[in-house]
């Protein structure tokens, strides 16, 4: 959905317009790639520089976890695009030159552009927790993005005892995906209830509070996994024991585990670090709402899970694509002399409680202007009642619909 940014074609027949270089090919830049050239055509040269040649969904990865998934059911090449008309570079952006609007590729290469997008998404601030060096990293997944790290913790977990204990911890918010780490919870309890029943689950939560869907949540934490999960509010982890598989809160408590699971605190990606664009909270990059562009260097659009979010705003996957979209939008209109858009973009969320039952959060957000800011709609959107299996095939018609949307 993008109701208010629905944009006009770009007009046609004068020179080409320039170049848009989309840096990151996740949910946000794969989505503004896809749609700048639906909406500006031939007129509009762009070419996408991700360094990974195939795409890996977060969403629906903690069901891998779970094991009603592969890695490979969530695993696309980018064809799509390129069949589009977008150039699709298997490359990394080291540096960017704003001022002669040239970026410098790991592979040597050189790429000028017109205007830019930057979809760099999160990195992680392992040195909040010491002892989470390197080596650490070898054997103590994150698994916050999906690949690699999502398939070892599933290994991890089917070799624990059956009588062992799963530690997981999760940050003070802002993270990607609010209510991921707790779906992950019920996925990890879906298995051993399955397959080692007298395991046990240990939650350290570094916030106050279960930070969404909390009742949803709960249903299932104390109906079909009741008695599995110790979960545990206000338990920052902030040390790390990886040889004796030990992690220790702020407050001094000790947890051991037979598999560790750490969230490590994030920021925006590194690229967005380097360019000096972390001007909140030296984490996350601020944005003008109307057209997506950095306020700390106005040439730069930056979009998804490295902004600093609007109020009630969710760093997730579906919004990184509202914001793929709505720099599209404004990225045209500006190529045609006109006013951006007036924004309304929305948001669904999905959950999975085991295999095949979920429930979702959805809102609605537009622009106020004496805020320049996006607001939530009252009354827009929602929350399940309950999680069911039918919200289970919305969520898997979603996935689908929304994976389309952006490689195609």
């Amino acid at each position: 959905m993008l109701a208010g940014c629905a944009t006009r074609p770009l007009a046609s027949g004068g020179r080409p317009t320039g170049r848009v270089l989309v840096v990151g090919g996740g949910f946000g830049g794969a989505t503004a790639a896809s749609y700048l050239k639906r909406w500006g055509g031939d007129t509009v040269d762009v070419t996408l520089v991700e360094r990974n040649a195939r795409f890996i969904s977060c969403p629906l990865s903690n069901l891998v976890l779970g094991g009603s998934r592969r890695i490979e059911d969530l695993t696309f090449g980018y064809q799509g695009l390129r069949t589009r008309g977008v150039t699709v570079l298997s490359d990394e952006v080291l540096d960017l030159d704003p001022v002669n609007r040239t970026a410098r590729l790991k592979s040597g290469a050189r790429q000028q552009y017109d205007q830019l997008i930057l979809s760099p998404g999160v990195d992680f601030l392992f040195d909040e927790v010491a002892g989470f060096d390197r080596k650490a990293q070898d054997t103590v997944m994150h698994a916050w993005k999906a690949g690699p790290q999502t398939v070892a913790l599933r290994a991890q977990l089917e070799a624990m005892p059956d009588d062992g204990t799963f530690v997981m911890t999760i940050p003070k918010a802002p993270y990607r995906c609010p209510p991921g780490p707790y779906e992950r919870v019920c996925q990890v309890a879906s298995y051993f209830k399955a397959h080692k029943p007298r395991a046990r689950i240990v939650v350290l939560d570094g916030n106050p509070d279960i930070v969404s869907k909390k009742g949803l949540f709960l249903a299932a934490w104390n109906g079909p996994y009741k008695g599995m999960i110790d979960y545990r509010a206000n338990a920052l982890v902030t040390e790390l024991d990886a040889a004796g598989r030990t992690v220790t809160t702020e407050l001094g408590d000790r947890v051991k585990g037979d598999v560790l699971n750490i969230i490590p605190p994030q920021r925006a990606g590194d690229l967005a670090a380097r360019l000096g664009l972390l001007n909140a909270n030296g984490r996350w990059a601020q944005v003008d709402w109307m057209t997506m562009r950095s306020t700390a260097v106005s040439d730069i659009h930056v979009i998804g899970d490295a902004t600093f979010a609007a109020p009630a705003m969710p760093k997730s996957g579906h919004m990184a694509n509202q914001h793929g979209k709505l720099a599209a939008a404004a990225i045209i209109e500006q190529l045609n002399g006109r006013s951006p858009l007036t924004p309304v973009i929305a948001n669904t969320c999905y959950s999975f409680v085991d295999d095949r039952n979920a429930m979702h959060v959805a809102s609605v957000h537009q622009w106020v202007a004496d805020k320049k800011t996006l607001e939530p709609v009252a009354g827009a959107g929602g929350l399940s009642g309950a999680a069911s299996e039918l919200e289970g095939q919305y969520a898997f018609a979603w996935a689908r619909n929304i994976w389309d949307d952006m490689l195609s």
